[in-house]
């Protein structure tokens, strides 16, 4: 067993900004450490960053970029844009790396710096805790190139074009979406400008709100986490239909022209048939994770679809769809990857690619949702102040086993887990019976406050 990685977390590094390690000096060191380990060819080397819309921004981009000159390599900036806009002009600039300066969906108070390799993936755990090493060691220290060997900096302008042209792509060449009325809710995030253009150069009405980030907006009741707002505004406008992006656009959630919300999970049984029907879907096989809804495996075990699962993450389900040579798979959050087109999960791509589906088929929304019927299932947030192994929370233990047991009697179950991204316990539970599961979730949350009382008296 290695040691564990202290800086990364599931999806980066993440915490509040300017507080550690989430601080321009560790940011300085992060940016030295990722130049000396993907400088591995001779030639210049280049590294592109972007960042979404938060006010840290501005201080982590400056530190990286400071950090990466320092080590002889050059940095490419693109500015506002969205966590898989970086991942495409990674390989498409043919870089040695790619940076995206984002905490995604989390408020704008923190921040978070995410690492692609020059294929851009995101690192593996191994890679992660190499850069740790450089970055907490002074092996590197000592390296300083000086005089013309210093990294300089460019601006890219065109980045939206290339990433429009990129995701367009991705469907038939003549499909249009005219007559199509779609409402985007941008989360003041990373994609404002560039998920509205891309609709409307292919022909869509688009409705945007949360549209004018200010720096401190980002995730502010709006976006794929607050979907509340973006389905009024389709029953408002009488929208055909309503996508909500998170802060840096890796997931996308979905609201049908009578307002109701469609999550991750209905949105892959409605791909996954799609695809399956066109020969699309390889090995006919879905990839998604432990915190699915049963009714996701139901509706692809009627449809002849096998179901493969991970541990949370979409690095998770990338790693499962390469080592299985695999299309299609993500999350119940909305992060859904389309290997065939990219490397990372994608709100843009996902939204691009739900409407192509119903342009072809001529469904509305609510008519492709139609195959998938969720299991009743309640998902809670409980803040800890560390996270303790969960076999040594003796209440958390004692009413777990039971409530287990009660649900196995009606196929439910109950999953608890650390968040990676945050200090809190995430409890998942499903059972036909709503009622009692939301009964049983605030007696989990209770045991786990008393046991978390007991540990700091």
């Amino acid at each position: 067993m290695g040691r564990e990685r202290t800086l990364f977390g599931t999806d980066g590094i993440r915490g509040v900004a300017n507080v550690e390690p989430v601080t321009g000096e560790t940011a300085f060191r992060l940016g030295r450490a990722a130049a000396y380990l993907f400088k591995k060819y001779k030639g210049e080397h280049r590294v592109v960053i972007g960042k979404d819309t938060r006010i840290s921004g501005y201080m982590l981009e400056h530190a990286l970029t400071s950090g990466i000159c320092s080590m002889g390599v050059s940095v490419i900036l693109v500015g506002p844009f969205t966590t898989p806009g970086i991942a495409f002009l990674t390989r498409a600039l043919r870089t040695d790396a790619g940076i995206m300066i984002s905490a995604s969906h989390n408020p704008y108070q923190d921040n978070g710096i995410k690492f692609f390799s020059s294929e851009g993936s995101k690192l593996p755990d191994d890679i992660e805790l190499r850069i740790e090493e450089l970055v907490l060691g002074k092996e590197i220290d000592g390296i300083r190139p000086t005089g013309d060997q210093i990294g300089k900096v460019d601006r890219l302008s065109g980045a939206e074009g290339r990433y429009i042209e990129f995701i367009k792509n991705t469907i038939p060449r003549k499909q249009k979406f005219d007559g199509i009325h779609i409402v985007m809710d941008l989360a003041n995030g990373g994609a404002y400008r560039v998920a509205p253009m891309a609709f409307r150069e292919l022909g869509a009405h688009v409705t945007a709100i949360a549209n004018q980030p200010d720096g401190t907006n980002i995730n502010d009741r709006c976006g794929a986490l607050f979907p509340e707002r973006l389905a009024e505004t389709v029953r408002e406008h009488e929208a055909d239909l309503g996508v909500g992006l998170d802060g840096d656009a890796d997931r996308a959630i979905f609201v049908t022209s009578n307002g109701n919300i469609l999550d991750g999970d209905a949105v892959m049984a409605l791909v996954a048939t799609h695809l399956k029907d066109k020969n699309l879907l390889k090995q006919d096989t879905l990839v998604t994770t432990v915190m699915s809804n049963m009714g996701l495996d139901l509706a692809m075990e009627k449809n002849g679809i096998r179901v493969r699962k991970t541990q949370v993450g979409d690095r998770y389900v990338l790693e499962e769809l390469e080592n299985h040579n695999l299309s299609f798979g993500g999350e119940q959050s909305g992060h859904l990857i389309f290997r065939d087109f990219h490397t990372t999960g994608d709100g843009l791509m996902t939204a691009i690619q739900v409407v192509s589906l119903l342009v072809e088929k001529g469904l509305s929304l609510e008519e492709a949702a139609s195959v998938y019927e969720p299991f009743p299932q309640v998902l809670k947030t409980v803040p800890v102040q560390k996270k303790v192994p969960l076999a040594e929370l003796r209440l958390l233990s004692e009413i777990s086993r039971k409530v287990e047991k009660e649900l196995s009697k009606s196929h439910g179950r109950l999953l608890l887990r650390y968040s990676g991204t945050e200090l809190a316990l995430r409890i998942m539970l499903e059972g036909p019976n709503r009622d009692q599961i939301e009964t049983f979730s605030l007696d989990i949350m209770e045991a786990v406050r008393k046991d978390f009382g007991e540990i700091s008296s």
